[in-house]
């Protein structure tokens, strides 16, 4: 497999903070999403790309592993449970050798080495398995904080999801992975969220797009209207001859931003001019009048 350098994809140096690559991929993310470039393979390519890199970058265990295995950093783990394995070999031979030698001078090298009587029948402790997990969620139920409860392992365990969690995004809940042995640390358990765009809001980063329809005459006259968001209703004023295509922003009413309280993104309107249909013969008369003005 060839090597993927997932800091040149997002732009940013080995010594990013996660602050710095949590901005660099957002970044990117909002210029190669597919919904802003349809039909663009290169950009789809593109944002697979930066989401893996993100993937592996902004979690620290990955990263940690990624740094120091490089493309083998997936097998990180097999690699240490052999070096874990290789260790324990040696110490098992040194403590055969000990026993044999116990009245030589070997006797005083070894247990100096592994501890003296101390040493003897000591047990390599072992970091139980990670565990991974995808949770499923509508673009409604990431909007404001929740709690659900989880079986994992046969156990149930109850979680906290924040307001404003994206999309492939992981987070990761200490001690809840496999069991260690002899004695060592339970794994952890890493939750992977798959949230899936609302009906009528789409989301990129903070800030959620959507298209209203929009009679004629309102387009032309100007007038008010009552428009739903993912934090209720609010009314809308619209400017007189407002034109099909065109965009209005809403202000602090897009996605509420992750793990800041308060705090939200915009809502962006794409005005979608509705022509009126069945017209009667005094209705089109006016038009005819109108376009002869």
């Amino acid at each position: 497999m060839d090597f993927v350098d997932y800091y040149k994809i997002l732009g940013v140096d080995k010594t990013a903070t996660p602050k710095d690559i949590k901005t660099a991929f957002r970044k990117l993310a909002r210029k190669y999403h597919p919904d802003l470039n349809p039909d663009d393979t290169d950009a789809k390519r593109k944002f697979q790309q930066i989401n893996e890199a993100n993937e592996v970058l902004s979690d620290p265990e990955k990263r940690k592993k990624y740094d120091q295995y490089g493309k083998d950093w997936q097998h990180a783990d097999e690699f240490e449970k052999q070096k874990q394995y290789q260790e324990q070999s040696a110490y098992a031979a040194g403590q055969r050798f000990y026993g044999a030698q116990s009245d030589g001078e070997f006797s005083d090298f070894f247990e100096t080495l592994f501890g003296g009587s101390a040493g003897r029948g000591r047990q390599t402790k072992y970091r139980g398995e990670d565990f991974k997990a995808e949770l499923h969620l509508d673009l409604i139920d990431a909007y404001k904080t929740q709690k659900q409860t989880l079986t994992v392992n046969g156990k149930k365990l109850r979680i906290t999801i924040p307001a404003g969690i994206e999309n492939g995004q992981t987070i990761k809940i200490p001690g809840h992975g496999g069991p260690g042995r002899n004695g060592g640390p339970s794994g952890d358990l890493y939750i992977t969220f798959s949230i899936a765009n609302h009906q009528t809001f789409k989301r990129l980063g903070d800030n959620l797009y959507a298209t209203v329809d929009l009679d004629l005459y309102t387009a032309v006259l100007g007038g008010e209207i009552t428009l739903d968001t993912l934090d209720g209703q609010v009314k809308l004023k619209v400017a007189p001859e407002t034109q099909n295509g065109s965009k209005v922003k809403l202000k602090g009413k897009g996605f509420p931003v992750y793990k800041r309280e308060g705090q939200f993104g915009d809502l962006f309107v794409t005005w979608n001019i509705r022509i009126p249909t069945n017209l009667t013969e005094k209705q089109k008369e006016l038009f005819r009048a109108l376009s002869k003005s």
